[in-house]
């Protein structure tokens, strides 16, 4: 990067760059970022003698791709005596460099994050001398790390690789490593898989070769029972399998991987490690509970993840279970949902401490009440920004009562959303059970320069609290899943969720110059697949039912309703649907203006939006205020009454299925237009249900979309662009009258094939069970780095969230 930054200063290029930054300086702004960059560099482009090799060829331009930030410091610099420009490039995906050049553009120097971090504080005039800095690197040195970019958000596949070929390289310590991991495994004092006769990893592997010579002698489905006193004396307890050829497997996989160790061969048999049986999964919200009960509109995406995930989680683990003949020693899988209970829940079942989760035999919603600090709050709905002074108390709390109903201590724990993960932390190591963290969505990256101006927006967002949280919950997690690889480390064009609280200030509180490791192997890719009882596609009459269809049809298109706007004059247009909550970020304003600028799309289809709320007095928040005012102005600015259906209705699941199944009875298209979308779960349920899809480029939809095979992927900034590829996608429907059953074909297979609940489940205990080993074998600094979490619990997260507590306190 030094070579190319010189080679421009050196050049004649030098003076474009000039031009650049004094444009730039005109805006009266300080700080730009990437698309600001470019754009402006673009205009330049188109003023300047060879625009075409300027914008295309020239090394300005290739340094352009990798500035991120570009910053101008107007104060007097202490060395140089005058002001400068500064550089933040991103090279390469999960890094960056800092570079300052003098205001002439004469000179470079490569800067340090502890300056980058001043520098920002000085852009809001937060500067000062002396400031805490938070640095997890020191936990991290010495520990195994992916080191290729491309590689990340895989750590299974490393881990597995790593321990193999420890297997072979140093063996005699590995198998004894191996055997202490299997020697621990019991069940509410009940010995599995071993027992106290086999002493060592070479006596383990010994016995492997007898016990397997014993199976081989008997009838593959012979059940386990029958040979159980036989392989006891061997030193073997049940857990093995349920046949004698289940069991025969399982130890044939262990016997392969202590001759010849090989990842797949590990993976298959800690897959079949009887190492899972009590599951507790965190979802602080509250307002969850069956179908009908899944979330307010800020939470109900995560609701729905959370119970289909737990009700996939309780079949595995039976299944599991059975298959490793433990079903019969009357050992049963245990999943709780943890949420807090809300006394005052308007008609619904989340003040039920105890309650079934249907379609299952042993998941459970467990409901415990925050503390009663003061009843006007606590015992109402309470959004997930003010959420903080109540969660270690809960935590206490919720430690005696899951006690009680398990029986016994969790294996694993998995938390949910920022405030999940908070108490998942601290009830994991209370617990000695293994974290799995799931962000779902982290709130520092939707907000632009929240960081930067927390002071400001603290009393709203209370940002100080969450982003503490949540640097807290990630570095205490045994191992973190996503839905996608954007989700951690971006894009050379964008920086990751996670990525973003790699380093960053939050002036006069603290700097983060190493805030999580993005190449540590605790981070995997592993997306939530969709309820296929409910949304499945929509040939598939059978499975539909009539009344439904009809009521749902009748809603969408000519039904009037006070919670309805819009009627359409030529109903039978090509619908396009819209499936979303209000919210700035959902950005549905730009898709109703992006219809109103095309005459064309108006010619060719109906808008058909389905939202939480209609009119400005249904919500409660600023922000959904807005953005209902402003739909209803746009619909009226571009005359859509007649081109329109905005639903504001809140469908249950079932309905909101037969809402997408509708839409593609009429061959129509979904089209999510959100500004960024961190994974997106109506993507999945449009695409399953069979309806061609337009998702942003911003977020995880780039994964689940292969553009143009089987979706495509528009920039909800470019609305002309976006109205122009839908009227391509429409004008190919007329030329080849198959093409828009063949794309719905195809988006049914994507979600079927690489987005199911199915494999999300085994990948998730698989890695549960994996990093569980990986703890009994490897201290990776844990000691310490808990230490440190609970130090920046108590000094830093605590007495924010109690000045949260004590306004609530006034209210």
């Amino acid at each position: 990067m030094h070579k190319l930054i010189q080679a421009i200063l050196d050049s004649d290029e030098r003076n474009t760059l000039q031009q650049l930054v004094a444009n730039l300086r005109g805006t009266g702004k300080r700080y730009f970022l990437r698309n600001e960059i470019l754009q402006s560099f673009t205009e330049l482009c188109e003023q300047l003698p060879q625009p075409i090799q300027t914008y295309h060829s020239s090394s300005l331009r290739q340094l352009i791709n990798y500035i991120h930030e570009l910053i101008l410091d107007e104060k007097l610099d202490n060395n140089l005596n005058e002001k400068s420009v500064w550089l933040v490039l991103r090279a390469w995906i999960g890094s960056q460099q800092v570079w300052k050049l003098t205001a002439d553009l004469t000179k470079e120097t490569q800067m340090d994050i502890h300056e980058l971090l001043n520098l920002r504080d000085r852009q809001v005039d937060r500067e000062q001398p002396h400031i805490l800095n938070i640095d997890f690197k020191p936990f991290y040195q010495g520990s195994p790390r992916i080191s290729d970019p491309r590689n990340m958000g895989q750590g299974l596949t490393f881990l597995s690789n790593y321990l193999c070929n420890k297997l072979m390289s140093a063996f005699p310590h590995w198998l004894e490593a191996l055997f202490m991991a299997l020697h621990i495994l019991e069940h509410d004092r009940m010995q599995l898989l071993i027992n106290t006769q086999i002493e060592s990893g070479i006596e383990l592997a010994k016995q492997v070769k007898l016990a397997l010579k014993l199976l081989s002698e008997e009838a593959a489905d012979l059940p386990y029972a029958k040979v159980h006193l036989d392989l006891q004396a061997l030193g073997f307890e049940p857990g093995w399998g349920n046949t004698v050829g289940r069991a025969r497997e399982t130890m044939e996989l262990l016997n392969h991987l202590l001759e010849d160790p090989e990842p797949a061969i590990l993976d298959a048999f800690v897959s079949r490690v009887p190492a899972i049986f009590r599951v507790v999964s965190i979802s602080i919200h509250g307002w969850i509970g069956q179908e009908s009960t899944l979330g307010l509109p800020e939470t109900r995406s995560q609701a729905a993840y959370v119970l289909e995930q737990a009700r996939s989680i309780e079949k595995q683990l039976h299944m599991n279970i059975q298959q490793a003949g433990l079903d019969l020693l009357d050992i049963h899988p245990q999943v709780i949902v943890l949420t807090r209970l809300i006394p005052h829940c308007m008609g619904t079942q989340c003040d039920l401490t105890w309650e079934k989760i249907e379609g299952t035999d042993n998941a459970w919603f467990l409901r415990v009440p925050f503390q009663k600090f003061n009843p006007a709050i606590t015992d109402n709905w309470i959004p997930k920004s003010e959420i903080w002074p109540y969660l270690e108390s809960f935590a206490v709390d919720a430690e005696r009562e899951l006690i009680d109903k398990l029986g016994g201590k969790p294996n694993l724990i998995i938390g949910h959303y920022s405030d999940g993960n908070l108490v998942a932390a601290l009830l994991a190591n209370r617990l000695n059970a293994i974290h799995c963290q799931i962000a779902h969505s982290l709130e520092k990256p939707k907000h632009l320069f929240s960081n930067l101006y927390w002071q400001d927006l603290d009393s709203q967002y209370h940002f100080s609290s969450q982003f503490t949280a949540e640097l807290i919950g990630m570095n205490a997690a045994d191992f973190i899943i996503t839905s996608s690889y954007q989700e951690i480390m971006g894009t050379p064009e964008s920086v990751g969720q996670y990525d973003s609280y790699q380093c960053f200030t939050m002036p006069n509180l603290y700097h983060v110059t190493n805030g999580i490791d993005l190449f540590s192997p605790r981070f995997n890719r592993v997306p939530p697949g969709v309820n296929e009882q409910i949304f499945f596609p929509y040939d598939q009459i059978e499975n539909r039912d009539l009344e439904q269809r009809t009521r749902i049809q009748s809603l969408l298109f000519n039904q009037e309703n006070a919670h309805i706007l819009g009627h359409l004059s030529q109903p039978d247009l090509r619908p396009i649907l819209a499936v979303a909550t209000i919210a700035t970020i959902k950005n549905l304003t730009g898709l109703v203006e992006c219809f109103g600028r095309s005459p064309e799309l108006q010619k060719e289809c109906n808008l058909i939006l389905v939202t939480d709320a209609l009119e400005v007095a249904d919500v409660t928040n600023s922000d959904a205020a807005n953005e209902l005012a402003k739909l209803h102005s746009l619909i009226y600015q571009y005359n859509l009454h007649g081109n329109i259906r905005w639903l504001g209705v809140r469908f249950s699941n079932s309905d909101i299925g037969e809402v997408y199944r509708a839409i593609a009875d009429r061959q129509g298209v979904f089209v999510h237009f959100a500004k960024f979308e961190s994974f997106g779960r109506t993507i999945l349920e449009a695409m399953v249900s069979g309806l061609p899809t337009f998702a942003t480029e911003f977020g995880g939809s780039l994964e689940i979309i292969q553009d143009g095979i089987n979706g495509f992927h528009i920039n909800p900034i470019d609305l002309d662009g976006t109205a122009k590829k839908i009227l391509q996608f429409l004008s190919q429907c007329q030329s080849d009258r198959e093409y828009w059953s063949q794309l719905s074909t195809l988006a049914i297979q994507r979600i079927q094939e690489q987005y199911n609940w199915q494999h999300h489940t085994q990948k998730l205990l698989l890695l549960a069970k994996i990093y569980s080993f990986w703890d009994c074998i490897y201290s990776d600094n844990r000691e310490a780095r808990q230490r440190y979490l609970e130090a920046l619990f108590y000094l830093l997260y605590k007495p924010r969230a109690e000045q949260i507590l004590a306004e609530h306190m006034r209210r």
